[in-house]
């Protein structure tokens, strides 16, 4: 079968082409800003990619147009695949039918720590010798790609809440139908399309109906938004973390060599396992809790899963260091969700301990962000942090208002250059310069290096 991907380069839908390429079928697509990673990834793979929408595409006529979430009425190609009346599909809706149909869905969702744990929860299973099926949301260290069809009965999947598509506005979760699912947590995000956090339980009510009797979900017991999904209804087994009656951490001690974590993995009153964790945080202790509850649900023991992740190597964009000059270090971090930010400075101040100045750098770049829904969290979210940088690029409202509880440590810029030389100008030799956004933030990584080589 041929397959034509409408924005192919995003995280899922390079995702489904790689899969569906390891399947056999014939896959091509196209993207406005045929863009890196994924396409450097899809093209290794032997995927044609189009720059553009161009209409003309339709002359390839494929056996299915598989459109991807961000793709909308007016798109010259799907007005023309629509008059044609050829046949569509969402990637969640294909993958449901092709991928998922008779497989064990280990499904992770959550406002925070998605990526992460799925890419956790594949490692652990790969490393017990399970041969899972994975589609991460992000690129894993561990894995030369962030989705493959795998040959076992397990298939582990990040599982968004954002709509499936055009034609589809239900979350994209609704379609995976998992046996075992873990909910690590639920706060309000995604207001582009979410009125308030209750119209997002209302989607992940509808996810819990969709797991079987005989299934089990690992719920977050701190949060009170899951708690108020389960109250609504819940027909399988549950297990709940971070409660003194389910799994929980025990306390975190650094290891012999400082650059690890150690700490208990108890079920109860039980300890289950010794875990070591080369991630920082507790929000990441917190995210192997839930990898290693889940692989339980399939059979794998705790302290095998430990073993695991004392292996894993964690996620592009996640606390990634990008480089260093002059003993200046640069970080990249996906983090663009206030809690995120908080709980990666957070993560970060553990690793380096008080005596390291951290410079934040973020960029309100989320549909949330800049619609300045949670403006009025930024300065808390940040105030971890020694210095604060913040670039105003293409926001309609001024974050200067809202940070003006940092006092002198923030600094708000409109101007990338001039924010990139301010920070330079700035740091000193062992700082680190801790950068977030969802996005390429105009390449700032690389330019930060390049001009911290060139201070004398």
């Amino acid at each position: 079968m041929h397959i034509h991907i409408l924005g192919i380069c995003g995280t899922f839908m390079g995702g489904i082409a790689a899969i569906a390429r390891e399947a056999g079928h014939r896959v091509t697509g196209c993207d406005a800003g045929v863009y890196p990673p994924m396409s450097d990834q899809l093209r290794a793979l032997g995927i044609d990619l189009i720059e553009g929408y161009g209409a003309d595409q339709m002359r390839l006529w494929p056996d299915l147009w598989v459109v991807g979430n961000a793709i909308s009425r007016g798109n010259p190609l799907l007005e023309a695949i629509l008059d044609s009346g050829a046949r569509i599909q969402s990637g969640p809706q294909w993958l449901s039918e092709q991928v998922l149909h008779g497989r064990h869905v280990l499904a992770v969702a959550g406002t925070h720590g998605k990526t992460t744990t799925t890419a956790m929860l594949a490692w652990i299973l790969e490393c017990a010798g399970r041969a899972p099926g994975f589609l991460i949301g992000g690129a894993p260290i561990d894995f030369d790609r962030s989705a493959r069809l795998g040959i076992g009965e397990p298939f582990v999947i990040e599982a968004d809440e954002y709509d499936t598509a055009f034609f589809d506005k239900r979350s994209k979760f609704i379609h995976y139908r998992p046996r075992t699912l873990v909910l690590n947590n639920l706060e309000f995000d995604h207001a582009d399309i979410f009125s308030d956090l209750a119209a997002i339980e209302t989607q992940f009510h509808h996810l819990v109906r969709t797991v079987p009797g005989t299934g089990r979900l690992i719920v977050n017991g701190c949060s009170p938004a899951l708690s108020r999904v389960l109250e609504r209804g819940c027909w399988s087994e549950v297990q709940h973390f971070l409660t003194d009656a389910g799994w929980r951490l025990g306390k975190a001690t650094p290891d012999d060599s400082g650059s690890a974590m150690r700490f208990s993995i108890l079920l109860g009153q039980e300890s289950v396992a010794e875990a070591h964790l080369y991630q920082p945080g507790a929000h990441n202790r917190a995210n192997a809790l839930a990898a290693i509850a889940a692989a339980n649900a399939v059979g794998v023991a705790p302290s095998e899963s430990a073993a695991a992740l004392a292996r894993f190597g964690g996620v592009r964009r996640r606390m990634q260091t990008r480089g260093e000059q002059r003993g200046v270090t640069v970080i990249d971090d996906f983090a663009h969700h206030p809690t995120a930010i908080a709980e990666t400075i957070a993560a970060l101040r553990e690793q380096l301990g008080p005596d390291r100045r951290i410079l934040a750098v973020f960029e309100p770049r989320s549909n949330t962000m800049k619609l300045g829904t949670m403006r009025a969290q930024l300065a808390d979210s940040l105030r971890g942090a020694d210095l604060i940088y913040c670039y105003r690029g293409g926001l309609s409202w001024n974050p200067s208002e809202n940070l003006v509880a940092l006092g002198e440590r923030a600094c708000v810029e409109s101007d990338l250059d001039q924010l990139v030389g301010r920070i330079a100008a700035d740091a000193r030799a062992g700082d680190r310069v801790l950068v977030m956004s969802n996005g390429g933030f105009g390449g700032i990584h690389q330019r930060l290096l390049a001009a911290l080589g060139t201070l004398r």
